[in-house]
């Protein structure tokens, strides 16, 4: 079956007409999403209509040799921002395409390709919120490790926005190899997908992260603040009850030598205050000469969300 001009161009209206008034995260701005003009839609219809196939594969039928010349051209269109027509399809979720162009693509580089944020598929993927996609994906052969400009792996982007069927989805069907990767690598801003889901409260999965083998120790890298000091951040008493239960280490002592009872003081929650002064050794009760430290910003559990590095490597890249 062949694909048609007109059909693709009334998809992709339908799916941007779909989305008016849906709520966009930083991420979908960023990527371009609902932001191309009006004469771009039909640029995209264009290139998306050059996929013409004298027959439609399927997952149990081999790709015909019809087709070889015409993945090789579409492969290799690139818009201004360096975003594929898999990247493209995906941000207009226009989902017939997109499963053609991972079933054309399987266990190939296209699947891979960073657009200029440095967002592969899968980002965008999670971006949007298409599990399904990021299943086929996987099951595709792409790598969930790349992370984009600010390094963050498409599992760290599930937990920040408390994305459980995405996060479900990359952490059962990734292979082995990439599971702890995911669980404990840290993003530019030195935090895990622990941290990220500590600081917005998702229990879930928090819970699913340990249970995965995510050290519920961890410390973020720029204030050595583990999960449970985080919860106290937040003032969320749930959070702390399920990390203590899950091994948390109350006594642990971020960079500037505080115990997560320290960050109690001046705190309203006295439910937490008393939870964990019980589990927090006596010497450490007190607060360290150092509570005034510039060095660290634990007393509003904020970070600086704009902070630039241009020469860090993260996992090679």
């Amino acid at each position: 079956m062949a694909l048609h001009r007109t059909t693709i161009t009334n998809q992709m209206d339908y799916n941007r007409e779909s989305k008016e008034g849906k709520p966009s995260t930083d991420e979908r701005l960023d990527s371009g999403v609902d932001s191309l003009k009006e004469e771009d839609y039909q640029a995209v219809a264009e290139e998306l209509w050059r996929l013409q196939l004298e027959c439609q594969p399927s997952q149990n039928k081999q790709l015909p040799a019809c087709a070889t010349a015409e993945i090789q051209e579409w492969k290799t269109q690139i818009t201004e921002d360096g975003d594929t027509l898999l990247h493209l399809a995906i941000i207009h979720e226009a989902t017939d395409y997109i499963n053609m162009m991972i079933e054309l693509s399987k266990n190939t580089d296209f699947l891979d390709v960073q657009n200029d944020q440095r967002q592969t598929a899968l980002h965008l993927a999670v971006i949007t919120n298409q599990s399904d996609v990021c299943q086929r994906l996987l099951a595709a052969g792409c790598d969930p490790t790349l992370v984009d400009d600010s390094g963050d792996m498409p599992v760290h982007i599930a937990c920040r926005h408390g994305n459980l069927l995405c996060f479900s989805v990359l952490t059962q069907f990734c292979r082995p190899e990439h599971l702890q990767t995911m669980t404990s690598a840290c993003n530019y801003q030195g935090q895990n997908c622990l941290h990220l889901a500590s600081v917005y409260g998702f229990l879930s999965l928090v819970e699913n992260l340990v249970d995965l083998g995510a050290d519920v120790n961890s410390k973020e890298q720029r204030n050595g603040r583990s999960g449970l000091h985080l919860a106290v951040d937040q003032q969320n008493l749930s959070l702390v009850k399920l990390l203590l239960k899950k091994g948390a280490d109350p006594n642990l002592l971020t960079f500037g030598g505080h115990t997560p009872f320290h960050l109690t003081h001046g705190r309203a929650d006295d439910e937490i205050k008393k939870e964990l002064f019980a589990l927090t050794r006596p010497d450490l009760r007190e607060l360290p000469d150092s509570e005034t430290d510039d060095s660290e910003d634990e007393e509003d559990g904020q970070w600086d969300e704009e902070v630039g590095y241009d020469d860090i490597q993260w996992n090679g890249h």
